[in-house]
This record gives C-alpha cells, sequence and structure tokens, in this order.
C-alpha cells in the first residue's frame, strides 16, 4: 500500500453525468458524453451481479485514492488489520492523501480548487460541498446511488428522502452522500452533572434551561467549595460551540457547532433569516450571559481548553460541564485516578427552552461522502461506486467498520457481539492493553460514517447510560422539519461565502462579548445594526431566494 500525495489528472468541468451499462461508441478513453454514459468495456473490477446484501469483491485488484483524515487520537497505520483485510478480501487497496485532522478543511479545499482532489473524500459534513459544487470538480453523486443498491434500500425502507432530498443543490442534484441512520439519534452534546450534589441538594433532572439555572443557583449556595456551579468546554473556534448549539433548537434558533450557514428557519413564515441578528438568538445569548452575570457559569469556559474544563470538573470546582457519551467516561476516569469514589457524573437529557422541546431536523444524517469528479472517468469508477456502497451502507460491511472480523476482535454469544477481552471502546473492557479504533483501524470515522446506521449496530457499542439517553430524548422530544436546502449557482455562492464568513464572526466575536458581560444585551439593537451594515439582510434575501421561498 502506498502512502502518498495523490496527484489526479484534471477532469472537465462539464462533471453532471449519468453512468448507464451500455457501451457507447466514443471508446475508453473518451470522456462521457452528455448522457452520462461510460464505455463498459474499459470498467474492471465490478461485479456483475451485485446487489443490496452481496458481499463486494473486486473481480481485478483496484486502487482507490482517498483523501485520509488522520484523527491524533487513532494516529494512521499502514498495517492496520482493516487495510490488510480490505486488501486480501475485497481486492481493494488505497492511494492516500493523509491530512492530519486540525489541516483536513483547508487541505481539501485547496485539493478540490487545484483539481487535485482523491476520488473518495470521507468525513465530508452537510454543507461542506456547496463550495465546490458549481466549479465542476465534484461528481454528482445523485447520478450514480442506482449502482449504489444498499443505499438506495436503506433510505427507501427507512423513510429518509426528505433527508436525501435536502442534500440536492441548484441544479437538483446533490453531491454529497451522507452516512444515515436508520433511527433518530439526537445529538450527544449535553451537560453532565455531578450527582451526588444534585441528590444531596433534593435537586431533580431539570426540565428546562430555567430550572437548570435554578438547580445552578442550590448548587452554588449549597457548595461554598466550588469557583463555579458550572465549567465548560468546546471553545476553539468559538464560545462553548458544543453547550449553546445543543440548547439552541429549543431557544428556536441555531448556535455554536450547529451554525452552518447561519439561517435559521421561520416555519411560520415559510421564510429564512439569520439567526445572529434574531429575537431567538438573542434569547439564547441572554441565558448565558445570565448564568456568568449572576456566577453561575465559569467565564473562562468561553475560551479554555478541554484539558484545563477537566481539571476544574474532576477536582470539585465545579459541578456541572459539557459533556457527551464518550467523554463522561473520561469525567469518570478522572475522579478514580484522585481516589475519588463518592462523586457520581450523569447526563442530562437536553433541557427544553422558550421555543419548546425539539431536536433539530435531518438528524439522522450524519458525515458522510463527496467524491472528485475526475472519478467518473476511471475505469474502475463501478467498482469504486460498489465498493462504497458495501462498506458504508451495507449490514455486512458497516458491522465490519465498526466492530472488526469475527474472532480477531469480537465473537458472538447468541445475537450479542462480544469485544474480546484484550481489545476496549468506550465503556467496553475498560483498561484493556488495545484499543479497536488506534490498534487496529476499525470504529474510524473514515470508514465507518454513521458508526453503524441499523439500530442494532447504533447501539451495540453504546453504554447503557448512552442507551436511555437516547431514548429519552426520543422519547420527549420533537424533531424538527428539515427546512428547504439553499441551492446557490456559482455567482451566488462566491457572494453568499464572503458575506457568510464576515456576518459569522462578527457574530461569534459578539456573542463572547455579551455573554462575557463585556458588551451590554442593552447594547442588542446596535449588534443588529451592525449585521445589516455588513449585508445581513442582502445575505437572507439571497439565501431565502436559492431556497425559492418568499414567506
Amino acid at each position: 500500500m502506498r502512502i502518498t500525495r495523490h496527484k489526479a489528472v484534471a477532469a472537465s468541468a462539464a462533471a453532471a453525468m449519468t453512468v448507464t451499462l451500455t457501451a457507447c461508441g466514443s471508446g475508453g478513453g473518451d470522456e462521457a458524453d452528455l448522457n452520462g454514459e461510460i464505455d463498459m468495456a474499459s470498467q474492471v473490477g465490478y461485479m456483475e451481479d451485485f446487489e443490496a446484501g452481496t458481499s463486494f469483491t473486486a473481480t481485478d485488484p483496484v486502487e482507490f485514492s482517498m483523501l485520509y483524515r488522520d484523527h491524533p487520537n487513532y494516529p494512521f497505520q499502514e498495517d492496520w488489520p482493516i487495510l490488510q483485510h480490505l486488501k486480501d478480501n475485497q481486492n481493494v487497496t488505497f492511494d492516500f492523501e493523509n491530512v492530519p485532522l486540525e489541516d483536513m478543511k483547508q487541505r481539501r479545499s485547496v485539493l478540490i480548487s487545484s483539481g487535485e482532489a482523491p476520488e473518495i473524500m470521507p468525513v465530508t459534513y452537510p454543507g461542506d460541498e456547496a463550495p465546490f459544487v458549481s466549479g465542476g470538480a465534484l461528481l454528482p453523486i445523485s447520478d450514480y446511488v442506482q449502482y449504489m443498491p444498499n443505499f438506495e434500500q436503506k433510505v427507501e425502507e427507512w423513510g429518509l428522502g426528505a433527508e436525501i432530498d435536502a442534500q440536492k443543490q441548484e441544479d437538483g442534484k446533490y453531491y454529497m452522500i451522507p452516512g444515515i441512520h436508520q433511527v433518530t439519534i439526537p445529538g450527544a452534546y449535553t451537560v453532565a452533572i455531578r450527582k451526588d450534589l444534585w441528590d444531596d441538594a433534593g435537586l431533580s433532572e431539570p426540565a428546562t434551561w430555567d430550572e437548570f439555572a435554578d438547580q445552578l443557583k442550590v448548587i452554588k449556595q449549597k457548595n461554598p467549595d466550588l469557583d463555579y456551579p458550572m465549567t465548560d468546554r468546546w471553545s476553539i473556534n468559538g464560545p462553548i460551540e458544543a453547550t449553546i448549539s445543543a440548547a439552541a433548537p429549543n431557544f428556536g434558533t441555531v448556535a455554536g457547532w450547529g451554525y452552518g450557514l447561519g439561517l435559521q428557519w421561520d416555519q411560520d413564515e415559510g421564510v429564512y433569516e439569520y439567526a445572529g441578528g434574531s429575537d431567538e438568538y438573542k434569547s439564547l445569548v441572554g441565558y448565558f450571559a445570565g448564568l456568568v452575570a449572576d456566577g453561575l457559569l465559569d467565564p473562562e469556559a468561553l475560551t479554555q481548553e478541554d484539558d484545563q474544563a477537566e481539571q476544574k470538573f474532576a477536582s470539585g470546582k465545579a459541578a456541572a460541564i459539557g459533556a457527551n457519551d464518550q467523554v463522561i467516561l473520561e469525567y469518570r476516569d478522572a475522579f478514580k485516578e484522585i481516589g475519588d469514589d463518592t462523586s457520581e457524573v450523569e447526563l442530562l437529557t437536553v433541557p427544553g427552552g422558550p421555543a419548546g422541546d425539539y431536536i433539530a431536523g435531518g438528524s439522522r444524517r450524519e458525515s458522510g461522502l463527496m467524491f472528485s469528479a475526475q472519478a467518473a472517468q476511471s475505469d474502475h469508477f463501478l467498482a469504486m461506486l460498489q465498493f462504497v456502497d458495501w462498506l458504508y451502507y451495507s449490514d455486512e460491511g458497516m458491522e465490519f467498520a465498526k466492530w472488526g472480523m469475527e474472532g480477531e476482535t469480537f465473537d458472538r454469544d447468541g445475537d450479542k457481539r462480544v469485544l474480546h477481552d484484550d481489545i476496549t471502546w468506550g465503556a467496553l473492557n475498560p483498561g484493556a492493553p488495545k484499543l479497536l479504533n488506534s490498534d487496529f483501524g476499525y470504529y474510524n470515522g473514515v470508514f465507518s460514517l454513521a458508526h453503524g446506521s441499523t439500530e442494532d449496530l447504533d447501539m451495540s457499542m453504546r453504554s447503557e447510560e448512552a442507551v436511555k439517553y437516547i431514548d429519552a430524548m426520543n422519547a420527549t422530544k420533537e424533531e424538527l422539519e428539515i427546512p428547504p436546502a439553499v441551492a446557490y449557482d456559482e455567482m451566488e455562492q462566491e457572494q453568499a461565502g464572503l458575506q457568510q464568513t464576515t456576518l459569522q464572526d462578527m457574530t461569534f466575536q459578539a456573542t463572547a462579548q455579551f455573554i462575557l458581560g463585556d458588551r451590554s444585551m442593552d447594547d442588542w439593537d446596535t449588534f443588529v445594526a451592525e449585521l445589516e451594515g455588513a449585508g445581513m439582510q442582502e445575505y437572507v434575501d439571497r439565501a431565502n431566494a436559492a431556497a425559492g421561498v418568499t414567506g
């Protein structure tokens, strides 16, 4: 296997093609015609009998170029078993463009813009593709999903049409194919609390964010040794991005990691408005500003490193912190390391808010895949589509990418998969010497988009606590409708992209200022006027036109 910088041949900008299984007369070396036909005589490695449920094995050895996101928690290993098994069993190897996590977005942009993007680009989130659609550098994957029977079957059987349609661009095609879930998986991010302190104070789980604030006041009063009742983390690119993102749907807006294009959907009016300048966003920001003003939220939470936040929580300086079903295990380990066996940590179901009790729409989509337009010119194009369909969307491929090989990493006990004793992941076999991802390459977001997709696989490695959290979220909350896609043409995308960056930078900076009290909430109207001066209304009008809505 070669670990090299992939250099691709530049492709024609006319990349919107529909492949057919009939040979055309142009010859194998010619570009596809306007109907998208390719000369099947030039194709190698594909299976003629490939269908949903079929195990994929290339009929000839094939090598696909892939943009690999190298995660610091499981650095790339050339000899990972997952790669060896794909070579031995699927007849597939890779030419990797290996990029560190922190450089991924910028490097991907450079590669796509220069026409040198690898064929397969995983770890792509909905919206990442939009800036590159009009330039013709990306494959309109919607033209080819008829050759991905596992994907098509699951979309139909699971009723995912609306989620997939939300990917469509101005030309009616979509250029990114998402990871998908059989059942709604609510956002994993919420707040973890010191359950023992809540119990001592006679407090139960808060139903609303206002109730949570009242509880923090009680915790502060009863535990004077705390520096603050709550600290927080995940503030690298913006203030407390995970927590305000989790809270936002229940305030009627978008924020933090969920800010996206900065547009919030007004369901009553049937139009988009700019989130950062809305009354709903003001309410969200005002809530957290109130926590800081009342001494309930650590002001350093908006800028501190994650390790610093975790240390504060584990050392008893705070009683609540942003969390998910993975880092809560780290919190518990941190307490154990200092000999604290009395502190109990529990995840809160995300509280409701003034707008209601919701889960963001489209939560059955996850990060997915983009493909370079030149992939369609390859003699292994159909084999690539079949392989992608098998690995990312078939039950067999998804189990392999998540759990590994039966007998090597896990065994079965009836219908239950049991990870080998010397291997750990999450809450499974804590303390075991080997890690499923870093030592084997499995449970790797590059090869496992939604870490399972089927309900069975989705839940198979989650702790009982995580399953309980998901069940509680689904039982108590309503999923918001998926708003229409904002599909810009090339010129609109360029104009919108520049404004989006400016408006978001202004919003995130002001959000931090308002929350910290460096800027009074009484100054909100002035802030909105600043957004208007930066083109907010023009940005919103263009988005509504691109979405085909006028209110």
